[in-house]
């Protein structure tokens, strides 16, 4: 049955009109951050959302909310985008920074205050697993009886979710100007994901201004509560959210993923680098798909090669925190949310994954003590 698509336009615009900026107190509509508003016969609703860096994520959450709200509408679609002013960032088009452009913020040892130690899980490339060495990493320190959290940084490959099997939406509580989301929770872990906040095919579109804010806001504007440890699953990479993350709060530590291939190992390196020069403990190396065990003949075959890893963190000086075999059960685990750690605990990667966590939390400890 078709709808009354003027009239459904009408209550639409009525109840974003009711959206309003919590800084300037003007409604989306009126400020521009609505673009594109269109309905459908069949009362899908589509909009285009600018978002400014100094707009607080939950606007976007609360246009959606309103418009689902509204009688006749059976679905929203919402196109997140970011001004091309904001896009171009502060350096010019050659990438010399703009005369006045701010300087690199240092971190704020009170953004977090309620979270004890902050770990980052990043990789020189991606394809080498570190979702899942994160995943597997929080669930078996959430295990063995640690408050945890695991921020899914990896703005435009968010595989947290799938993973941890969790497909809602977080809320929002607070009063208007103040609010939080509230963090999922699967496996004894506190979640967010920008995968949480997007429809299921929607791509992250953004440069790196944008992934600053989004992982900013993440860390400030979620409920995180009391934590002992906080994972945060870094995109691949030595780009704008390493450094952002390192530049906003103090990080205890960071451990790299690779496989054994030296394509592999040769990205870490640089990695590795990246994170001494901004003065960020590197805690050690995992080597993951270190070799298959073929389930039928018992047979190992070294698929990516073998031992990799543990060469290039002794060349690197760094530690070696152990290796996790190429299992088929992982891969079919990690896209139903059933993770190794949890559902196959004596395997011999959910063995490796929970021995390397111990190690990653002895050597945060390690970490502190020397700090201190």
């Amino acid at each position: 049955m078709a709808v009354d698509r003027e009239r459904l336009l009408e209550r639409v615009r009525a109840a974003l009109a009711g959206v309003k900026h919590p800084g300037t107190g003007v409604d989306v509509l009126g400020g521009g951050q609505v673009q594109e508003l269109a309905v459908g016969e069949d009362g899908v609703v589509q909009f285009q959302f600018v978002l400014r860096p100094e707009d607080p994520g939950a606007l976007v959450r609360e246009a959606r909310a309103a418009v689902e709200a509204v009688e006749g509408v059976t679905r929203v679609k919402v196109d997140v985008k970011l001004p091309a002013a904001a896009m171009a960032g502060p350096q010019g088009r050659h990438g010399r920074p703009r005369p006045g452009s701010v300087p690199a913020p240092t971190p704020d040892p009170k953004l977090l205050e309620g979270i004890r130690h902050v770990v980052a899980v990043s990789s020189g490339k991606g394809g080498v697993g570190k979702s899942t060495v994160a995943a597997n990493l929080a669930a078996a320190l959430a295990a063995g009886g640690r408050r945890v959290g695991l921020l899914d940084a990896d703005v435009y490959g968010p595989d947290i979710p799938i993973m941890y099997g969790e497909r809602r939406r977080p809320r929002v509580t607070g009063a208007r100007g103040q609010e939080k989301i509230v963090p999922l929770e699967a496996h004894g872990v506190k979640l967010m994901s920008l995968g949480f906040l997007l429809e299921e095919e929607q791509p992250a579109i953004m440069r790196g201004p944008m992934i600053s804010g989004i992982l900013r806001q993440f860390l400030e504007q979620v409920d995180w509560g009391e934590l002992d440890f906080l994972i945060v699953d870094m995109p691949p990479g030595t780009g704008d959210a390493q450094l952002s993350l390192v530049q906003t709060i103090e990080v205890d530590g960071v451990v790299m993923v690779t496989t054994p291939q030296d394509v592999s190992t040769g990205d870490v390196r640089r990695g590795i680098r990246m994170f001494e020069r901004v003065k960020t403990r590197v805690l050690g190396v995992v080597e993951n798909m270190s070799g298959f065990v073929c389930p039928h003949c018992g047979e190992q075959v070294d698929i990516f090669g073998r031992g990799g890893g543990r060469r290039m963190a002794e060349a690197m000086n760094v530690p070696f925190l152990g290796e996790v075999p190429l299992e088929v059960a992982v891969r079919e685990q990690g896209d139903t949310g059933r993770l190794a750690v949890i559902h196959a605990p004596d395997s011999a990667a959910g063995r490796a994954l929970r021995e390397i966590a111990e190690r990653v939390a002895e050597a945060v400890a390690g970490a502190v003590a020397a700090r201190a």
